[in-house]
């Protein structure tokens, strides 16, 4: 989104604001039904819109998207905004329009969440909003639960639930050369320097059997087949796959004890 000059045919370099002055007397003119005023507030806080989509910009959505969702969160702080109120429109609106474009990241979402996370989601997200504005930074959980009456435990599943999907290769550091992505700093715990001595003697201990014994302990322990099954396909007794099979696994064990 970031340098996008054109959003839904709007250029952005050329949006106009507007001063407290001309708001004060746009939104006293709105609130009287005065249309002409009301797409003058539109027009002019445009901007805003902007300013808050760009903290979604990494969600996978359309810009053009999130704007026009935007305009109409925009659009209903202006019906909604009460002029009386010793508040600036800017302080009301932006929980709007972020809370509009929450509700349709939410409700378009891929992840499937049920409608009671999503609910008490969006209740913690509204009052977060409201928080940061009347304290002037992030509120904590803590906070967040004393006025939502929710124990932190909630508060955390329920934004993790809504949390964005992080794709594996968005760049987390970069400084000059190439950038650190999310896959590099995943720790792979399958395919450790351990694991991979483990494979390679367990290989090397069962290329070093028999050719019946192998075939035993695959059929067996590959295709977790049973004795008697065994027994048919090979063409032996039961009793002599167990033999079989005991005598291949204790000569693995001794060359691998041994490696």
């Amino acid at each position: 989104m970031q340098g996008k000059v054109e959003i839904c045919g709007v250029n952005t370099a050329k949006l106009k604001t507007l001063s407290q002055e001309e708001m004060t007397v746009l939104l006293q003119r709105a609130n009287q039904g005065d249309e002409r005023a009301r797409q003058e507030l539109i027009e002019g806080n445009l901007r805003l819109v902007l300013s808050v989509i760009q903290r979604f910009e990494k969600r996978g959505e359309s810009p053009d998207d999130l704007f026009q969702v935007g305009c109409i969160g925009l659009i209903k702080a202006i019906s909604n905004f009460d002029p009386s109120k010793n508040v600036r429109f800017s302080t009301y609106g932006v929980p709007m329009i972020a809370g509009e474009v929450r509700r349709y990241l939410r409700d378009n979402s891929a992840i499937r969440v049920s409608r009671s996370i999503r609910d008490v989601a969006y209740r913690i997200l509204q009052c977060k909003e409201q928080m940061l504005a009347q304290l002037g930074r992030e509120p904590t959980l803590e906070e967040i639960g004393k006025e939502l009456s929710l124990p932190e435990e909630t508060i955390s599943e329920a934004l993790d639930a809504v949390c964005a999907p992080v794709s594996l290769y968005d760049p987390v550091y970069s400084e000059g050369g190439d950038p650190l992505t999310v896959m590099d700093q995943v720790r792979d715990t399958k395919n450790t320097e351990l694991n991979w001595m483990e494979h390679i003697t367990l290989q090397n201990a069962f290329q070093a059997l028999g050719e019946r014994e192998k075939q035993i302990l695959s059929l067996r322990f590959y295709d977790g087949k049973t004795q008697m099954e065994v027994a048919d396909l090979v063409g032996i007794s039961q009793a002599q796959v167990s033999r079989l099979e005991k005598g291949a696994i204790a000569t693995m064990r001794k060359s691998v004890t041994v490696s």
